[in-house]
């Protein structure tokens, strides 16, 4: 907990499911991280690994996690620095975004889902655009 993690760590072994969501424990959120944790053993065997990024402290991702038994890692972006280099847009000009890319095992941003409303929708799209990827 509190280690630095690089995207390049993962390149040439796993694609990447990297989802930005607004706040631990809010409603849509907790939806979108248990969809993720229902759905791991599947992103897993598709050869992804899932990262889950907001603004809170390490301490709230590790409640975050605990609470709901995520097995995935989820990294602190308190400045929102990597939120803007990403493009992650605010809702409305306030809420922060909630937007999920798939970065395949080269690096390389294969897929971008923007929905605020729809949580649970990034799982369905992530899944579906890693089989596709298994296929080339």
């Amino acid at each position: 907990m509190g280690d630095n993690v690089t995207l390049s760590e993962f390149f040439g072994k796993k694609n990447i499911v990297l989802y930005f969501y607004p706040k631990d424990e809010s409603a849509g959120c907790t939806r979108e991280a248990c969809g993720f944790r229902d759905s791991y053993d599947v992103f897993t065997s598709l050869g992804a690994e899932v990262l889950g990024v907001s603004g809170q402290s390490v301490e709230s991702h590790g409640s975050f996690a605990t609470h709901h038994g995520l097995p995935f890692i989820l990294l602190s972006d308190e400045k929102n620095e990597v939120r803007q280099l990403y493009g992650v847009p605010a809702t409305m000009g306030v809420i922060l975004g909630r937007v999920t890319f798939i970065i395949d095992k080269k690096g390389i941003v294969r897929h971008v889902f923007s929905s605020q409303f729809q949580p649970e929708k990034h799982i369905e799209e992530a899944l579906k655009v890693l089989k596709e990827l298994e296929k080339e």
